[in-house]
């Protein structure tokens, strides 16, 4: 097969949960440029609907749904208005995900119980469904969403964010056993793990009062440089494509080489 060929997403399926915006909206825009028609699910449906526009300027059809990935209603619903408009799902992009920021010795439960609500059983939740709707069409591709977090701790001054991190220890737990127990269906799950992008989440960090934080986060990365849009859709691409399929279970780093350090 032509490489090109391996690569190509033509007449797919995509659903990217928190893809109206930052790596979400970066991997969303990479599945339509290689030709996947894609399901766009957030919280904010504006986010949504003002990216679907973007995306159908690419020639291929795309879709806003509104889902709060912490109520299991709206994941139903997302699978329900996906199957109703484009009858199947090839790729499922699991990015949506959740922080909050406290002191640990005074880290509020509520916080606690919505950051794995959901980071980690939202995630579950939606994967168990699309997989069954993969396992009947012969197989699927399934990204799963961690962070350079996923597998270190933190102190405290550098991220003051305790639920989070064992959050994303559990996506990428999750990501290897349904790898194994979902490989004999030609499911594959893969995990990326992002490090310092540029984002509307991280917009703060870029204003020029903060020039100092933005110079001291990039010089601790070993290739002195952040992430943006076209450091990461390529890898979301490649995951989703016949040119990934000798892989299943892993996790990719994609944080200019922090955690090689």
């Amino acid at each position: 097969m032509n490489v090109k060929d391996l690569f190509d997403l033509k007449g797919k399926v995509s659903v990217v949960t928190g893809g109206g915006r930052g790596i979400g909206k970066f991997m969303a825009t990479g599945l339509a440029e290689a030709g996947s028609n894609v399901v766009i699910a957030s919280r904010k449906l504006e986010n949504c609907e003002k990216e679907v526009q973007e995306l159908e300027k690419l020639g291929v059809k795309a879709l806003a749904v509104k889902c709060d990935m912490a109520k299991k209603d709206d994941i139903d619903n997302l699978v329900k208005t996906t199957m109703d408009k484009f009858g199947t799902i090839d790729i499922l992009v699991n990015n949506a995900g959740l922080t909050w920021g406290a002191p640990t010795l005074d880290f509020p439960l509520d916080k606690w119980e919505k950051i794995f609500d959901v980071n980690v059983k939202g995630v579950w939740i939606l994967s168990q469904q699309v997989a069954r709707i993969m396992k009947e069409k012969g197989g699927g591709k399934m990204i799963n969403i961690s962070s350079i977090y996923g597998s270190r701790g933190s102190n405290e001054e550098e991220h003051p964010a305790v639920a989070y991190n064992p959050s994303k220890f559990a996506v990428e737990g999750l990501t290897k056993t349904l790898a194994l127990k979902l490989a004999r269906y030609k499911i594959y799950v893969n995990c990326v793990a992002p490090g310092f992008f540029k984002t509307d989440m991280m917009a703060y960090v870029f204003k020029p009062e903060n020039k100092e934080i933005l110079d001291l986060t990039v010089s601790a990365i070993p290739l002195k440089m952040y992430g943006d849009e076209d450091e990461i859709k390529g890898l979301a691409v490649f995951l989703a494509s016949k040119a990934s399929n000798y892989i299943t279970g892993g996790i990719f780093p994609v944080d200019g080489g922090l955690s090689a350090q």
